[in-house]
C-alpha cells in the first residue's frame, strides 16, 4: 500500500513538474515573440490575427503585404499563441540547416487524425526509421518504373484534352489533379485507378473534403485546438471523409499483401531496372512489416495516406501553374519543344528516364515555375533551441516558426524583377553565387521532401506529352489570377488555357 502511494505521489510531481517545465518554455516563447516587430494586436484576446478572419485570398494578401513591411522576420499573436514569421534566407538557413529545429509545429498537429504520425507530421527515431524504409523507393531503377507510368498517364491526359480542345479553354486544374491522383495511386499503392466506380469516386471526392476542412481549421486558429474542434458540426464530418479514406487505404494495402513477395532494394541489375516487373512504394513498407518488423499495419496505412495526400497535390497544382506559364510565354514554349525534337528525334516518343534528365532547359523552366509558385508556401517547425536571427531578435526554445517560402522566393534582391518569368535564372551562371537557402520549393536540410526527382519527371513527363500534341495559347496569366491561402498554393477559379491541336 504504501510503495502503491510512492509511486503516485511520484508519477503526480513528475506531472507538475512536466507541466511546469513547458508552461515556462511557453511563456518565454510568447515573451520573445511579442518583442518582435509585426502588425497592431486588435486587443489581447484576437492579437494581430484577426485581421487574417476573411476570405482566402484576402489571407494571402496580406501576408504577401507583412513579409515586406515586417522584412526579415515579424510576429502573428492570438491570445496565448504567438508565431514567429521568417522571410529571410538567413534565418530560413538557421531553421533548415541543423537537426536540432526538425520537429513540425502543433499546427501539423491537425493532420494526426488523417495521415497518423507518417513521413510528414512525425519527428525522432520512428520518422528516421520511415525515411530509411522509403529512401529505396526512389532509387533511379525505380523512377525509370515510374517515369513508364507517367508516361501511360499522360497518353490518357492528353486523351481528354484532345476531346475539349474545340472549346474556348480548358480548366486544366480538375483533369491535372486526377491526372496526378492516378500516377500517385500506382506508384505508391501499386494500383490503377479510372474513377469509374462508387469506391473510386468516392475516394477522390474525400480527399478533396479533407483539404476543405483542413483550409477551414487552418484559417480559424482556435480550432487547431481538437479539444475546440469537437464542438463543432465539421468534427463529425470530418471522422465521416477519414473513415471513407481509411477504408479505401486498407482494402488496397490488404489486397497487395495477398500476393505479396519480399522485395530488397533495387539495384541497376535486378528485375524493376530491366522492366520485368514493377515495384511500388508499399511493396517497401511491407517488407519491412514481414522482414524486419519495423512497422505495423497502422504505420503502412500512415505513409500510404500521406504519399497519396502529398504526392497528387503539390505536383498538381506545379504542373497547372506550368501550363499557364508556358502559354503566356510563346518563346519558352517553342525552346521546350525545340529542346524535346533535339533529344527525342521524334515529338511523339515516349521520353525515357534518360531523355527528360537531358532536357536542361525544360528543367529550368519548371524549376522557375516552383520559384513564382512553390507548391507549398509555407513550413512551420519547432525551435529546438533558442535562435537568434540575422537582425538580433532572439526566439527562444519551443517557438513556432513560419518560414514563408512564397516570399523568399519573391524577394527582389535576390531574384531582381520576381515578377517576371525567366527560366535563364537557374543557368549555372545566374545562380552559382545565390544564397544556398534562397530557394526551397521541396525545402531543405534533413527533412527535405523525399519525391523531388519523382515530382520532376512527372512534371517533365506531362509537359513532354501535353506539348506534343498541342500549341498552349493563354487564356489566364499571372494578372488574371487571384492566389488564396490553402494548405498548398492554390488559384480561387482554376487555371484557364487553350490548346490548340499540333499540327
Amino acid at each position: 500500500m504504501l510503495v502503491s502511494t510512492a509511486i503516485l505521489i511520484a508519477f503526480v510531481i513528475f506531472l507538475v513538474a512536466l507541466s511546469f517545465k513547458n508552461i515556462r518554455e511557453h511563456f518565454y516563447s510568447l515573451l520573445y515573440i511579442h518583442n518582435l516587430p509585426g502588425p497592431p494586436a486588435n486587443d489581447i484576446l484576437t492579437g494581430n490575427l484577426l485581421y487574417l478572419y476573411t476570405t482566402p485570398d484576402n489571407v494571402f494578401k496580406t501576408l504577401r503585404e507583412w513579409s515586406k513591411l515586417y522584412y526579415p522576420v515579424y510576429k502573428t499573436t492570438c491570445a496565448h499563441l504567438g508565431a514567429a514569421n521568417i522571410v529571410s534566407p538567413d534565418d530560413f538557413e538557421t531553421v533548415l540547416s541543423t537537426p536540432i529545429h526538425m520537429e513540425k509545429s502543433f499546427i501539423y498537429d491537425m493532420l494526426h487524425d488523417w495521415l497518423g504520425t507518417g513521413l510528414l507530421t512525425s519527428t525522432g527515431l520512428k520518422w528516421q526509421i520511415r525515411r530509411k524504409i522509403l529512401t529505396p523507393a526512389f532509387h533511379f531503377s525505380i523512377l525509370q518504373q515510374f517515369t513508364a507510368i507517367f508516361n501511360e498517364e499522360t497518353e490518357k491526359l492528353v486523351k481528354v484534352f484532345r476531346q475539349e480542345c474545340d472549346k474556348p479553354y480548358i480548366n486544366v486544374t480538375p483533369h491535372v489533379t486526377q491526372f496526378t491522383l492516378k500516377t500517385i495511386a500506382e506508384t505508391a499503392m501499386g494500383t490503377k485507378l479510372q474513377f469509374t466506380s462508387h469506391k473510386e469516386i468516392s475516394y477522390k471526392k474525400s480527399i478533396f473534403e479533407m483539404g476543405e476542412l483542413l483550409l477551414y481549421r487552418l484559417l480559424r486558429t482556435w480550432l487547431i485546438y481538437k479539444f475546440l474542434y469537437l464542438f463543432t458540426s465539421r468534427y463529425y464530418i470530418e471522422r465521416k471523409v477519414i473513415k471513407h479514406l481509411h477504408s479505401f487505404t486498407d482494402s488496397v494495402i490488404a489486397e497487395r499483401e495477398k500476393n505479396f513477395k519480399e522485395v530488397v532494394p533495387p539495384t541497376e541489375n535486378d528485375d524493376v531496372y530491366t522492366g520485368k516487373k514493377r515495384l511500388a512504394m508499399l511493396d517497401l513498407l511491407l517488407t519491412a512489416k514481414h522482414k524486419e518488423g519495423t512497422i505495423d499495419d497502422v504505420g503502412i496505412r500512415e505513409e500510404v495516406d500521406t504519399f497519396m495526400f502529398e504526392g497528387h497535390d503539390t505536383t498538381s497544382v506545379a504542373l497547372s501553374f506550368a501550363l499557364m506559364q508556358i502559354a503566356c510565354h510563346k518563346d519558352v514554349q517553342e525552346r521546350i519543344v525545340e529542346e524535346m525534337g533535339e533529344v527525342l528525334g521524334d515529338l511523339k516518343k515516349k521520353p525515357t528516364c534518360n531523355d527528360l534528365q537531358e532536357m536542361r532547359y525544360l528543367e529550368r523552366a519548371i524549376k522557375e515555375v516552383l520559384r513564382m509558385y512553390p507548391s507549398v508556401h509555407f513550413i512551420s517547425r519547432k525551435l529546438g533551441e533558442d535562435m537568434v536571427t540575422r537582425c538580433g531578435h532572439t526566439i527562444s526554445k519551443g517557438s513556432m516558426v513560419n518560414l514563408h517560402i512564397y516570399d523568399l522566393h519573391h524577394n527582389p534582391e535576390i531574384y531582381p524583377d520576381p515578377e517576371k518569368f525567366d527560366p535563364d535564372r537557374f543557368l549555372p551562371e545566374n545562380s552559382q553565387t545565390r544564397h544556398p537557402f534562397a530557394y526551397l520549393p521541396f525545402s531543405a536540410g534533413a527533412r527535405n521532401c523525399i519525391g523531388k526527382k519523382f515530382a520532376m519527371l512527372e512534371l517533365k513527363t506531362a509537359i513532354c506529352g501535353i506539348l506534343a500534341n498541342f500549341v498552349l495559347e493563354p487564356i489566364d496569366s499571372a494578372s488574371t489570377i487571384v492566389l488564396v491561402a490553402d494548405i498548398v498554393l492554390r488559384t480561387k477559379e482554376g487555371i484557364k488555357v487553350r490548346f490548340v491541336p499540333r499540327a
